[in-house]
């Protein structure tokens, strides 16, 4: 059976309760998300400019609208009351408007009295598009717009409240022919959009006309600052892609690194992950390359102890298969009855030794299965080595006998291990059972609890003691390898298979501890086994 080393001390892994506890999620997040913010900034900044600008552009038409209405009830009303067409006409001649403004008076029937942009001299009328249905360009153009606007209004109320309304030029016409003030913005026939005031052209009271400014410039505004949001497109595409880098540098290039050092180690052309810039790390990714580390060296570890375990059960096995051929080839030759007596009670012997050796390793096998399988649980461990000695009281009622006792020397304080019963109950048996093996008759064997300290952790120490000759000091090491075995002249041969100890150093490995051998001043052999206690 393979002998595990006791394990690795590392650091333990950061356990992350919380999606953004762990740095490579908050890293994912904060990358991902860098772009769409710078977006998202750009965009509302661009939208309250728009806002803005619309409404300074309405307030605007609305002062220019209030002048050139009183300019024209002073200068081309009749005191019929009623409008002077021509008075009118030339009245918006003499106006001063920007060029992107178009002024027109109507009656407050609807007829058509003058337009600015046939009677200005400074627009060139044949140079204007003809009046038709808008292409499908303009269309979606259209569309997309007012989608959007309402889809700002939906998530900006308090701007929706202050937003101007988009409404039919007859029903704006129609609020001004009334008496009132009407502003709106929407879309032309050549599919601009524009933003429209109408005021009443009134003389005293009455409604003579109406006067629609109207400013057709918000598509080229609308345009600059659709080029203004592509240095923010620019920006966020930059960032999406350096994220992206750093992200395949920090996650998926590792990943493929520890992926290609399994498949060497798995082909056999490596014997081990070397990845130290992934073991240094402090997230996630280090704990992942320390643990496929330390697994890995653990099963080479195993796969090496295998080969060892199966090289000396296979020694083992021949030293007797071999006495026991060359017995029987000599058994076959020999014509004295007391040596063939001898021959066969060697024979006998090394049948015994080879059933030892199978039932121990049969033994071996089944108990590190165990270990593999049964969880570990909290043990009273004053209690449970009170119980397996008590498995040894009435063995030999003889004064040749060897006896066991046991000391609880914890002072009635309750000592808690974490391990798992069979195993740490193998571990008191085999070493009272090889005690009592070296002991004389009539003498016992001692079994003490104890707790003592190991720097902040506390440890139970359980120690054996026997009265037999002691370890070779120069074996008190030696004496835990597996099948070694060293014992008194006169012993039966056969009776031991050597590994007894070698179980008891693997079982308390697994378990965090230790176990050692000394010789007592007084004679005989100590065993000690340190287990932290929980």
């Amino acid at each position: 059976m393979p002998e595990a080393s006791a394990p690795r001390r590392r650091p333990a892994l950061r356990r992350n309760t919380t999606i953004l506890g762990s740095r490579i999620a908050r890293l994912i997040f904060a990358s991902n998300l860098a772009g769409l913010a710078i977006l998202i900034i750009g965009a509302m900044v661009l939208n309250e400019m728009r806002a803005g600008f619309v409404a300074s552009k309405q307030q605007d038409l609305e002062a220019q609208a209030q002048i050139f209405s009183s300019l024209l009830s002073d200068d081309a009303t009749t005191p019929e009351p009623g409008l002077s067409a021509e008075a009118a006409r030339q009245t918006l001649q003499r106006l001063n408007l920007p060029e992107r403004v178009r002024a027109r008076i109507f009656t407050p029937e609807g007829e058509l009295i003058g337009d600015s942009y046939y009677l200005s001299e400074r627009v060139d009328v044949t140079a204007l598009p003809p009046l038709s249905e808008p292409g499908l360009l303009a269309r979606t153009g259209r569309d997309l717009s007012e989608w959007a606007g309402n889809a700002f209004d939906f998530f900006s109320p308090r701007r929706s409240s202050e937003a101007l309304r988009s409404q039919s030029f007859e029903d704006e016409f129609e609020i001004a022919a009334l008496g009132g003030q009407s502003a709106s913005q929407r879309f032309s026939d050549r599919g601009k959009r524009v933003i429209s005031v109408s005021m009443p052209v009134q003389r005293v009271s009455a409604v003579v006309g109406v006067l629609v400014l109207e400013a057709s410039d918000i598509d080229e505004i609308i345009r600059a600052e659709r080029v203004a949001l592509v240095p923010f497109i620019g920006v966020a595409v930059l960032m999406a892609f350096i994220t992206s880098v750093l992200l395949t540098l920090g996650i998926a290039r590792p990943l493929r690194r520890l992926a290609l050092a399994a498949d060497r180690i798995r082909s056999g052309a490596s014997d081990k992950i070397d990845v130290p810039l992934l073991t240094q790390r402090t997230d996630e990714i280090g704990d992942l390359a320390t643990s496929i580390q330390s697994m890995t060296e653990a099963l080479l570890e195993r796969i090496e102890a295998n080969e060892q375990f199966a090289a000396d059960v296979a020694h083992e096995l021949k030293n007797p298969l071999t006495s026991i051929r060359s017995a029987v080839e000599t058994l076959e030759r020999v014509k004295d009855p007391d040596a063939a007596t001898r021959l066969r009670q060697v024979i006998t012997s090394d049948v015994k030794r080879l059933d030892r050796l199978i039932t121990d390793i049969s033994n071996a096998s089944r108990l590190e299965a165990e270990m593999t399988r049964l969880p570990s649980e909290q043990i009273d461990i004053a209690r449970f080595v009170r119980d397996v000695v008590r498995t040894y009281e009435g063995i030999g009622e003889s004064e040749s006998a060897v006896h066991v006792s046991f000391t609880d020397a914890t002072m009635g304080a309750r000592l808690v291990v974490r391990g798992r019963e069979g195993p740490l109950g193998q571990v008191l048996r085999n070493l009272i059972d090889n005690a009592r093996s070296f002991s004389p008759g009539g003498s016992t064997v001692e079994v003490r609890l104890d707790q003592t300290n190991d720097g902040p952790r506390t440890i139970a120490r359980l120690t054996v003691e026997d009265s037999g000759p002691g370890v070779p000091p120069d074996k008190l090491e030696t004496i835990f390898n597996r099948f070694y075995t060293d014992r008194p002249k006169g012993t039966a041969f056969g009776n031991n298979s050597g590994l007894g100890l070698s179980i008891v150093k693997q079982i308390i490995a697994t378990h965090r501890g230790k176990v050692w051998a000394e010789n007592r001043t007084e004679g005989g052999a100590r065993f000690t086994v340190d287990l932290p206690a929980v």
